[in-house]
């Protein structure tokens, strides 16, 4: 796909004015030729976010493009992000970045941060999973492991959950989750945010339980913390001490270069009380030539 071929598939793309954030562009998912490493997201009247790795050599014209796009069209800010170069620093090219931006999904309120490295405080691909979190969660008692902002206990206490126990080791992305709590007047009676070491902490989260419905969304890989290869088994070799009956498990894992049956297999293996139940689909706007690696959101039921 041209650059030109680009401009004219955005044009007919051009949503509606709408704070639910939408992903215009999805090169990632390897449906157009040249042009894999990029993609382009809207959100809001104003904002319109370029995120990407672009290795081709005609950056210039991609960003001459978008800045016209943006001039264009109802938007009035362009932010590029390049991931390819270290820090994956974001740049305003034109129009201002409102200080306080939030997003809404399915009526739930969420901070976004357009100018933070690398991670936006809000991962799109996963709607369908907060959505089947948020229809699954009444009266549950909800563990959260690698809990990021903590989008998925804002979605378990739009759904009625009694309690949820959120779990990631960095501080600063626990306190932007009682933000979005906060912002969604969400009674914070109940929920927990523990910047713990999940791996080294299965002790305390066990006295918090057990739990009805647990959710494991790891990063594929963090240096010095998480590696899926190696640690997704430590977990799923816990679950069994820390679930109640029927409980229900949603295991993510978003690695092109590991398949479904990599997290199936393991359950049956370590965890066979555990039956796979079925994968959530994903996203349209996020469709990937190989739907066998793109993102996995699988659910189990405790039997």
């Amino acid at each position: 796909m041209t650059i030109t071929e680009l401009q004219t598939y955005l044009e007919s793309k051009l949503p509606n004015v709408t704070e639910e954030f939408q992903r215009l562009f999805h090169g990632r998912g390897g449906l157009y030729e040249g042009l894999k490493h990029l993609t382009i997201d809207s959100v809001n009247s104003e904002i319109i976010n370029a995120a990407f790795y672009f290795e081709e050599s005609n950056e210039a014209e991609l960003i001459e493009m978008l800045t016209n796009f943006v001039i264009n069209s109802h938007y009035s800010t362009l932010v590029v992000q390049r991931r390819y170069i270290k820090g994956a620093p974001s740049e305003v090219l034109c129009g201002e970045v409102p200080e306080d931006l939030i997003i809404l999904e399915n009526g739930m309120k969420l901070k976004l941060n357009l100018l933070s490295n690398k991670n936006t405080f809000y991962f799109p691909d996963m709607k369908n999973g907060r959505s089947f979190v948020r229809e699954h969660a009444k009266d549950k008692h909800v563990l959260n492991l690698f809990s990021y902002t903590c989008a998925f206990s804002v979605a378990a206490k739009f759904g009625g959950a009694k309690s949820v126990v959120n779990v990631d080791m960095s501080k600063g992305a626990l306190k932007i989750g009682m933000a979005n709590h906060s912002i969604n007047s969400l009674d914070p009676k109940g929920v927990s945010f523990l910047p713990y070491n999940i791996l080294k902490s299965f002790s305390a989260l066990k006295k918090k339980g057990p739990y009805d419905l647990i959710i494991i969304d790891p990063p594929s890989f963090q240096r010095g913390s998480f590696e899926a290869t190696k640690d997704y088994e430590k977990i799923i070799t816990k679950l069994p001490q820390l679930a109640n009956e029927n409980c229900i498990l949603l295991a993510c894992l978003n690695s092109p270069e590991l398949e479904s049956d990599f997290i199936i297999d393991m359950i049956a293996k370590l965890a066979p009380t555990f039956k796979f139940e079925k994968r959530l689909d994903n996203l349209e706007a996020f469709k990937s030539a190989d739907e066998t690696r793109s993102l996995k959101n699988l659910v189990f039921v405790r039997e």
